[in-house]
């Protein structure tokens, strides 16, 4: 869309917006009440619904009417899972462990952000090349190249979505946490 930076970022924030306020709502308001496995799955499968609408990106879209929707699928799914699944990890874990637990689930988020964003970025980018074998190096061939490598790495992420959302809908156990049990302590006691 020729965007410069400032505008590309720009275009962005809403899905950070929504991102944000369903991080919030998830964590205070519906991971006490449903727990972490409705907002893992649901959160999952909201975020690959809004990869699946980008995937109808064309020459000719705009970003009011084809992107401004599904981006803030994306963000709104993306929080519900990501806020919900730090605090579920980190969840009876004793007060001296819990910033290495903490960080532990940290690491992992980053790893599998950058090894996600890494192999979605060499499919996109194999499949632009393979487009333009046999034809003519024109504008519109490389914007409809670069068109359709976007939308099969939309495609394979809402793939990665809804097999997280499976995996996290078998293993996480339904229904609201039992509340969290005060450790007992670890020191010596005094009883005066």
């Amino acid at each position: 869309m020729h965007y410069s930076p400032v505008t590309a970022g720009l275009a962005f924030l809403p899905m950070v917006a929504a991102l944000m306020t369903a991080a919030a709502a998830s964590t205070i308001e519906l991971l006490p009440k449903f727990g972490p496995c409705v907002l893992a799955f649901a959160g999952l499968l909201i975020a690959g619904g809004g990869m699946l609408w980008l995937t109808r990106i064309g020459l000719h879209s705009t970003y009011a009417a084809s992107i401004l929707g599904p981006l803030l699928m994306v963000g709104f799914g993306s929080g519900a899972v990501m806020a919900p699944s730090m605090n579920t990890a980190t969840a009876g874990v004793r007060p001296t462990d819990a910033g290495i637990a903490s960080a532990t689930v940290q690491t992992m988020q980053q790893i599998g952000g950058s090894m996600g964003t890494a192999l979605l970025n060499s499919l996109a980018a194999s499949v632009l090349s393979a487009y333009l074998v046999g034809r003519a190096p024109t504008a519109v061939n490389q914007a409809n190249a670069s068109i359709h490598s976007y939308t099969v790495a939309f495609t394979w992420a809402a793939a990665i979505f809804a097999v997280g959302a499976v995996i996290c809908g078998l293993l996480l156990r339904p229904g609201p946490r039992p509340p969290a049990r005060t450790p007992p302590p670890t020191g010596p006691v005094s009883v005066a």
